[in-house]
């Protein structure tokens, strides 16, 4: 899966936590509205995003991403889509009594749906059975072939259809020769096949490793890494699918005829892959080998995040504790959702979904310190101001210290984000929303405003400034955006309704949660029902 995005920020600030309902309660003049690209992950899909950034080396940035991601955007072209073949495909289409095609077919329709109740919006969706992806594929393979690393061959060994892999190490295999991540047991095959000449680039990859000690990260991720190359690549890769390929054919443009050279000059190679603990061998040693291979650089760094759990046990269908997507987008809105994972899950490490958790972190932080502060302020605006803003932003902060501390503040997530630990992006972010409660409540406009005079006037700065940080936790953090003045005098606010509204526990009341309907489409839902299970 790709997305594509064009935009101009300074120094890659990435946009994880924007809130579209908070950004057009404080913007109701406004009709653009401002989309956070929030990530959900089907094991092993995989995707690309993609963004002109305005730095001064004039370099693309290009990210992909087995889960879906996000930067802050001034023209936004994003493509996503599904990787279409392997074993696995085929066997589920078969177990549903369909040709790959039309199961295919269903799935990418289910995904639509998806992002859809999700807010993700996305320009094209790209399948890798396209003709033009497959075109960069076969011109890709050929200059692998061309390398003499293609070659046919038997093999015998232990294969994981889930991981469409070969187990070439057997010792990482559990009781009955069973996957440690699927925890089913692999097939025993032999089979004439084409291969891959892996180890072939086991020094050249060492060395890459020596020389850019962080192409893998996290640091943990990096020592597995080594470990893999160390015990030595010796035996024959499976030749992969061409679903890593996506990655590339995702740069090309539409009208262009497929050319993997044009594809590649369009933004090849990608800063940073944001990809799966589980398919981190493949994205930090089969699929820098086969670009060694075709003459093709390698991305700048390979990131692992860890998998989710829910309340503290692997999830899965035998244990009937799976987390349905839309269920969570209907209880408690797609903010929320997002929000939480991002604040309450460690990038790099695996996560833990407690509902309980969710509920309080929800209410403390979305209800309480930023939603409470937001309606409150609004209005007191509406009463004493008739929801006009008097000043600019950057007027009525001439001198004021807190002005300087939410700029500091916005500093910090930035450099958090520029490394990857997006729940401390998270945390800086909320903290300006603390000190936004701090600063209304010591200056209290609701007593100045009946001082009348220069108290009055003091009071409606106060609310533009308590505004104006409230436009920079909305905007989340695009160093661009989150520059203070925004607010502009004259501007009319959006009515004082609640954003965040407080969530209750299913035992809470009278036994049933409150749900924060969202008024999504029943039959979006039923489509998108079971995309694990595809």
């Amino acid at each position: 899966m790709a997305v594509r995005v064009q935009h101009s920020i300074q120094r890659n600030g990435l946009r994880l936590l924007s809130s579209p309902s908070l950004y057009n309660s404080i913007h109701s003049s406004r009709k653009n509205r401002t989309h956070f690209r929030p990530k959900w992950n089907p094991p092993s899909s995989r995707g690309a995003l993609y963004c002109t950034c305005t730095r001064s080396e004039q370099e693309p940035f290009v990210l992909t991403t087995p889960l879906y991601y996000r930067l802050l955007s001034k023209k936004v072209v994003f493509i996503t889509g599904t990787d279409e073949h392997g074993e696995k495909i085929a066997t589920a289409a078969a177990a549903q009594g369909s040709s790959p095609s039309e199961h295919c077919a269903v799935v990418s329709q289910a995904y639509k749906a998806l992002w859809n109740d999700l807010d993700i919006a996305y320009d094209k969706f790209i399948r890798t059975t396209d003709p033009k992806h497959e075109a960069i594929v076969k011109e890709f393979y050929s200059k692998v072939l061309a390398s003499g690393d293609i070659y046919r061959a038997d093999y015998e060994g232990l294969y994981c259809v889930n991981c469409e892999d070969y187990k070439v190490d057997e010792n990482e295999l559990l009781e009955n020769n069973s996957c440690p991540l699927h925890l089913k047991p692999c097939d025993l095959r032999k089979e004439d096949n084409y291969f891959f000449a892996l180890s072939k680039y086991q020094k050249r990859l060492e060395e890459t490793l020596v020389q850019s000690p962080d192409f893998v990260q996290p640091s943990f991720r990096l020592n597995e890494v080594q470990s893999w190359i160390r015990s030595g690549l010796k035996r024959l890769l499976y030749f992969p699918s061409s679903g890593g390929l996506g990655y590339i054919s995702a740069l090309s443009e539409d009208e262009e005829q497929p050319n993997l050279q044009a594809a590649v000059s369009s933004g090849w190679p990608a800063s940073l892959h944001l990809i799966g603990k589980d398919i981190l061998r493949f994205h930090a040693v089969y699929w820098p080998a086969m670009l060694m291979s075709a003459g093709l650089s390698l991305p700048k760094k390979v990131f692992g995040h860890g998998f989710l759990t829910k309340d503290g046990m692997k999830m899965g269908k035998s244990l009937g504790n799976t987390l349905e997507p839309n269920d969570l987008v209907d209880r408690f809105g797609s903010d929320a959702i997002r929000y939480f994972f991002i604040r309450e899950v460690e990038f790099g490490n695996d996560g833990d979904y407690s509902e309980d958790r969710f509920i309080n972190i929800s209410n403390a932080h979305l209800a309480n310190t930023i939603g409470n502060l937001l309606n409150r302020t609004l209005g007191l605006l509406k009463k004493n101001c008739k929801s006009t803003l008097a000043f600019d932003s950057a007027v009525a902060a001439e001198g004021n210290a807190f002005k300087e501390n939410v700029e500091k503040l916005v500093e910090k997530a930035r450099l958090q984000y520029e490394k990857l630990s997006l729940s401390s992006a998270c945390e800086a972010v909320l903290e300006i929303g603390n000190a936004g409660n701090v600063y209304i409540d010591e200056r209290a406009p609701w007593s100045l405003f009946k001082q009348g005079d220069a108290a009055f006037e003091a009071a409606a700065k106060d609310l533009v400034i308590v505004l104006e940080a409230m436009r920079i936790i909305a905007i989340a953090l695009s160093p661009k955006d989150t520059k203070w003045g925004g607010l502009k005098g004259g501007q009319v606010m959006a009515q004082p309704t609640p954003v965040f509204a407080k969530v209750e526990s299913r035992l809470e009341g009278d036994g049933t949660a409150m749900t924060n309907k969202v008024g999504k489409k029943k039959e979006r839902r039923q489509q998108s029902q079971g995309l694990a299970e595809a």
